[in-house]
């Protein structure tokens, strides 16, 4: 193990910087972990306390991660200092646990000028309290159809993490790392970030223009140019469905060549996996958002409400009313 002094002189009569994290129920350990962990690898790495951390939440007692474990927590809301950043880590689900006390005190804490940042899910927390009006956030790839509808004023990317002004928010999972490493490298010098990088078995750092989901090939299993073009055009074109004559021109090939390109590697013509991307597009709105089943369709390209619950129907062996139903009681903020 090496020596947690690092040889570079760094300044240590520098108050701590203190991070906040405010706990939501079901919050995602691993994204808490990550940002966590760098903190205390960081202090112990430049040989002094360059970073303290307090663990709050609403009711101040204890909190239980989406794992299961309960978490005992150091207070409630209560006033922060402006040196503060105020870190909000969240999970599945967040619009549940947004309740309208914990936006009351974002909305008055963030008003101080403090950075806020939201790990995994809880852009959406800052979204709601109105901090990422015209701003550029990221969120979790599964969530990030159901914000794009909520939050139309928010330019949302699918980068791992970023950095607008003072307002930060990561992707989830190692994101948190990410985002810490790049904070830790500003405040202390690259060489100790890349240092706590290496305690953590880090080994290839991204940065806010690296993309959070696997490319289309390593996602399908299958290396074929114009089949990922094609799932990648699918993709960016579901309120709006192409047709696959056009989709085959697109890429240069005939509309037969396309279904046969379908058939050997997806075993399914191009059809069907474009009505499959829809359909699990429409399933992220109704269990994520309160949208109507009439605006579901039409972001999904439906123009018929009964052509889409007949379709759907026919996937998931259920109706969209049921499956709203069914989720409806994590939809209540």
């Amino acid at each position: 193990m090496s020596n947690p002094r690092m040889a570079t002189k760094i300044e240590t009569e520098a108050k701590p910087k203190r991070y906040v994290f405010v706990l939501l129920e079901d919050f995602t350990l691993l994204s808490f972990a990550s940002a966590l962990e760098s903190l205390r690898i960081a202090n112990r790495m430049a040989g002094h306390e360059a970073y303290q951390w307090r663990i709050i939440g609403e009711g101040g007692e204890e909190v239980r991660c989406s794992a299961g474990s309960v978490f005992k927590l150091d207070g409630d809301l209560d006033e922060l200092s402006r040196d503060d950043t105020m870190m909000i880590c969240s999970g599945v689900n967040v619009q549940q646990f947004t309740t309208k006390k914990l936006l009351g005190w974002v909305r008055r804490e963030a008003r101080k000028g403090i950075p806020v940042a939201g790990l995994c899910t809880a852009a959406y927390t800052l979204a709601k309290a109105g901090l990422l009006d015209d701003k550029r956030a990221t969120i979790h790839w599964e969530n990030h159809d159901s914000f794009s509808e909520e939050f139309p004023e928010v330019e949302l990317t699918k980068s791992v993490f970023v950095v607008d002004g003072n307002r930060l928010t990561t992707a989830g999972g190692t994101s948190s790392l990410d985002l810490m490493l790049k904070l830790i490298a500003k405040d202390l010098g690259e060489d100790l970030a890349n240092a706590v990088a290496d305690q953590l078995i880090y080994s290839s750092i991204r940065t806010d223009q690296d993309t959070q989901r696997l490319s289309v090939p390593t996602r399908i299993g299958v290396r074929h140019p114009k089949l990922s073009q094609v799932i990648q055009i699918m993709e960016s074109n579901i309120e709006e469905p192409i047709s696959p004559s056009f989709l085959a021109k697109d890429v240069g090939m005939s509309t037969r060549q396309l279904e046969r390109l379908f058939r050997r590697y997806l075993n399914r013509s191009p059809k069907r996996y474009y009505m499959e991307l829809r359909l699990q597009k429409a399933r992220n709105l109704l269990m994520q958002t309160d949208m109507s089943v009439i605006n579901v369709a039409l972001a999904c390209g439906f123009a018929s409400p009964s052509h889409f619950s007949k379709c759907y129907r026919a996937h998931y062996d259920t109706t969209p009313y049921r499956e709203r139903g069914s989720h409806a009681g994590r939809l209540s903020i």
